[in-house]
C-alpha cells in the first residue's frame, strides 16, 4: 500500500495530450517491470505500456501516440499520451511487477471529452 503514486490525469479535448507520473521507492524501481494499464467503464484492465530494463512494450491500440520513459534520479514512470482520443478516456494505474510480487498504484482518471 502506498508503494506507488500516480499523478497527472484529468480532462482534455481530443487530440490533446497528458503526462502520467508514478514514484516508487528505490527498491522496487530499480529491479520491478514498471508499467501502465487501464481500464475503462464495463470493461477488463488491459496494458498499455510497459518498460522492463530496456525493453518498452505497448497496446497496439496506443504506439505511435504513448511514450512510456523513466527517470532513474527520481524514481519515476512516466505515460506522455498525445493525440488523445475518446476511447482512451479510462482510469489508469501504474504496475510495478517482479516475479509473483504486483503493485498498483491507486488510478487516476483520464477523460477525452470535447
Amino acid at each position: 500500500q502506498g508503494q506507488l503514486v500516480e499523478s497527472g490525469g484529468g480532462l482534455v479535448q481530443p487530440g490533446g495530450s497528458l503526462r502520467l507520473s508514478c514514484a516508487t521507492s528505490a527498491s522496487i524501481f530499480s529491479v520491478y517491470t514498471m508499467g501502465w494499464y487501464r481500464q475503462a467503464p464495463g470493461k477488463q484492465r488491459e496494458l498499455v505500456a510497459t518498460f522492463s530494463g530496456l525493453i518498452t512494450n505497448y497496446a497496439d491500440s496506443v504506439k505511435g501516440r504513448f511514450t512510456i520513459s523513466r527517470d532513474n534520479a527520481k524514481n519515476t514512470v512516466y505515460l506522455q499520451m498525445n493525440n488523445l482520443k475518446p476511447e482512451d478516456t479510462a482510469v489508469y494505474y501504474c504496475n510495478a511487477q517482479y516475479y509473483a510480487i504486483d503493485y498498483w498504484g491507486q488510478g487516476t482518471q483520464v477523460t477525452v471529452s470535447s
